[in-house]
């Protein structure tokens, strides 16, 4: 039964309170399931997991039945996570096109600090001319304020997120934008 390629699906992993906790195989989830410690919110769209004598739907979402008490989640602050969190795109001129390299706002030289709030993802044309000085003193704006990313965040953007996650993401389905309150 688990040695289909399908069990490496990956699924969602809810708390109890419906808060994403991670992302897991489809093989784990479906254990949770017949373990009786998960219910299944969603399934993949038509999949199904055969056995001799059944069929079940191969899960999308499930939900834990006892709450889990994880500590915070951090990201780790890499050149990858920042390229991610700025979807390969140049926080000075906008451009994804090319190779992307990822910049000090406020330079080290200016006591620029290695932090999610002070990289940014550059392309090498913007990089170049912004050089070891401020993006001021050159006549360059931030795009978007750098900022930390929430683990919800790294989940859109490092997993291929199906329509099934996004209302449990915050994420309005249409767009995949963060729903505001």
């Amino acid at each position: 039964m688990l040695n289909t390629p399908l069990v490496n699906k990956r699924v969602l992993l809810l708390n109890q309170n419906y808060e994403p906790l991670t992302v897991c195989s489809a093989r784990r989830a479906i254990v949770l399931l017949f373990s009786g410690k998960a219910e299944m919110l969603e399934t993949a769209d038509g999949l199904k997991i055969r056995t001799v004598d059944n069929s079940y739907s191969l899960p999308s979402v499930v939900r834990l039945w006892q709450y889990r008490k994880v500590p915070f989640k951090k990201i780790l602050l890499s050149r990858k996570n920042i390229i991610m969190r700025d979807n390969n795109t140049c926080q000075y001129c906008g451009s994804a096109r090319g190779p992307m390299t990822v910049d000090h706002v406020i330079p080290k030289t200016m006591n620029g600090q290695d932090s999610w709030t002070n990289l940014v993802c550059a392309c090498t044309r913007c990089n170049n001319k912004k050089g070891d000085r401020s993006p001021e003193k050159v006549g360059m704006k931030l795009i978007r304020k750098p900022s930390r990313p929430s683990y919800i965040t790294f989940i859109y953007h490092h997993y291929d997120v199906t329509s099934q996650w996004k209302p449990y993401l915050f994420l309005d389905a249409s767009c995949g934008e963060y729903l505001t309150t």
